[in-house]
């Protein structure tokens, strides 16, 4: 019978004799360092892996499309939302933040939404949350947040006292630390659980008028939430629940969807509303600015492979397409450094090269060699390797311009604490909470605060009470019932 299977090739293409055996001396014999197969195959696995994600290390995703169902152009040039039924595929990434690569899937902790649309204008990531706020407001805060949520440097522990006292010093992390700590905390699967883009952003239409804008990704499998012993069964059972939840359902044909919608603001709306809309502990309430539906986002393919395909994929804020702009948002701003930068130190100079970030979209530009730089020069003709220059060269396009931000001000390192009211949004969630929702935010939080210093504790307490007597009083007497 004829072998029809390909033959086993270095990674220079030579054909492989033998790869059970090392060449050695005899069968007693050392190894000899001529074996250049062995070596080969040695030095590989010495280098599969890679730095994992700073936060959200722990991920899973799907390939997926996203359909409009409504016309924006009167907000936005963005062709992802031109004309009803066009389609973009895109890839979805969902994650934990602060455990580590190897981490169990249900743990009670924010969860990473980070989606990339593969647009006929570039590639636009939305690298969001499944939470409308976060803990800060002021980039300066995050390295402290993040390392508070991550291991003690003598015990190598996780730190319930270094993150209390944390949040405690910081009223403006009370909204999220209330969603965290509330049933939403826990989603069973990422298929049950709404995403946000968090910050704000801005829409710019044709005729160069700028909204701003923010994007929420609402579930259509329903919410579905555990509590903390429901969770620690599954953790008994498995440390890959969603991992196993969400590639299982694509798998067998069941491809989950999220309606994608907007809130839409008026540009000179920003300096008429009482709190700041540009504040990423801050929501826009609905009553005000309602959600707009934009379309239908469906996960329908599973990755071939999952280093290729979910570990190497890089989503940055930077990557942002004609109609889609920043805002004031202090967070957003470092965000589109800081998360570019990390994909370059973990990746390489060219991650954007890797067959899953690649646009789809032909691209042109003057950045020049570096570590694995496998396409040579992308600048449109072979002699224009600086620009401008005379040989044909790719241009700019100045149409597609964004009109100024009307923004003043004296350039300062502002208090982002003074003027800011951190008890009125916490207060409005706490107040749709029915009594099992409380007893179980109570419990929860309980629960997080063993082992925390007293002192800690009651500055905490004293936040929630700011918010509701009641939130503090459920606090103290679940943590009573704890001793």
């Amino acid at each position: 019978m004829t072998d029809h299977r390909p033959v086993m090739t270095t990674t220079a293409g030579a054909p492989i004799a033998d790869n059970q055996n090392s060449l050695s001396a005899g069968p007693r014999g050392p190894l000899m360092l001529e074996d250049w197969q062995l070596l080969e195959k040695l030095a590989h696995q010495n280098r599969e892996r890679i730095p994992e994600r700073v936060v959200h290390a722990k991920g899973w995703g799907a390939h997926g499309t996203f359909r409009a169902t409504a016309d924006l152009s009167r907000y936005t040039r963005a062709g992802v939302f031109a004309a009803v039924g066009k389609t973009t595929p895109m890839l979805a990434r969902f994650s934990t933040v602060a455990g580590e690569a190897g981490a169990a899937d249900h743990e009670r902790d924010v969860r990473g939404f980070a989606l990339k649309f593969y647009t006929d204008e570039g590639n636009w990531d939305l690298v969001g949350n499944n939470t409308p706020v976060f803990f800060v407001r002021d980039a300066l805060k995050f390295p402290d947040f993040i390392h508070t949520q991550k291991r003690h440097p003598r015990t190598n522990l996780r730190s319930a006292t270094a993150m209390w006292d944390f949040w405690s010093l910081s009223p403006e992390s009370l909204h999220q630390v209330t969603i965290l700590m509330s049933d939403r905390g826990l989603p069973q699967t990422p298929m049950q659980m709404d995403g946000f883009g968090s910050h704000t952003f801005s829409f710019v239409n044709a005729a160069g008028e700028r909204f701003w804008v923010k994007f929420h990704f609402k579930t259509m499998q329903g919410h579905a939430h555990f509590t903390n012993a429901e969770a620690a069964a599954v953790v008994g059972r498995t440390r890959e629940g969603y991992q196993e939840a969400l590639f299982g359902t694509i798998e067998a044909g069941k491809f989950p969807k999220w309606r994608v919608c907007v809130q839409i603001m008026p540009e000179a709306d920003a300096d008429k509303t009482p709190y700041n809309p540009f504040d990423l502990t801050k929501v826009w309430p609905h009553g005000d600015y309602p959600l707009i539906e934009a379309g239908i986002m469906e996960l329908n393919r599973n990755p071939d492979n999952y280093f290729a395909e979910i570990e190497n994929a890089a989503f940055s804020p930077s990557n942002v397409v004609p109609g889609i702009g920043f805002s004031p948002d202090k967070m957003l701003q470092a965000r589109i450094f800081s998360y570019a930068d990390a994909h370059r130190y973990r990746l390489g100079t060219h991650y954007e090269t890797l067959p899953i970030n690649a646009p789809r979209c032909p691209v042109h530009h003057y950045h020049k060699d570096g570590q694995m730089n496998a396409h040579g020069p992308r600048t449109g003709a072979v002699d224009a390797y600086y620009e401008p220059n005379s040989f044909g060269g790719a241009v700019e396009a100045p149409e597609f311009r964004e009109p100024p931000l009307k923004i003043s001000g004296d350039m300062d390192r502002w208090n982002h604490r003074e003027g800011n009211d951190d008890y009125v949004q916490p207060r409005a969630l706490f107040n749709l909470f029915d009594e099992g929702q409380r007893a179980r935010l109570f419990s929860n939080i309980a629960e997080a605060m063993q082992g925390v210093p007293d002192e800690i504790v009651e500055r905490q307490l004293g936040h929630f009470a700011r918010i509701d007597p009641a939130y503090a009083d459920g606090v103290r007497a679940a943590r009573a019932s704890l001793a």
